[in-house]
């Protein structure tokens, strides 16, 4: 059961990032085309945030891996605990791709505005 709720809970999650980015992305045509000085703001933002983000991600990723890898050595037998040990160093190195790969997402946003 408690399962099932984190999954209606991401799927939930999934469709309001997909709605605010449509939104994101209408908006910025409509105004962009009245305003070119908003699209220059707008991707200054998104390199500033790659920036941060690129920063703050590889620590972030290095501190789960090792988390993860330690919850795995030192679980004994549990099997419980090796499962979720391996899946804490699939999401981070995942969620590092992600990170890694802002740059296309961010140049694909950019060819849309």
């Amino acid at each position: 059961m408690k399962i099932e709720t984190k999954k209606i809970i991401l799927k939930k999650c999934i469709v309001l990032s997909i709605v605010f980015l449509i939104l994101i992305l209408n908006l910025g045509m409509v105004y962009g085309a009245t305003d070119p000085t908003l699209v220059t703001k707008v991707n200054s933002a998104f390199k500033k945030i790659k920036g941060y983000l690129v920063k703050i991600s590889l620590p972030a990723a290095g501190v789960a891996i090792a988390s993860g890898v330690l919850i795995r050595k030192f679980s004994f037998g549990n099997e419980e605990k090796m499962v979720m040990g391996k899946k804490i160093i699939v999401n981070a190195i995942l969620g590092y791709a992600i990170i890694i790969s802002i740059d296309i997402i961010l140049k694909f946003v950019d060819s849309v505005i």
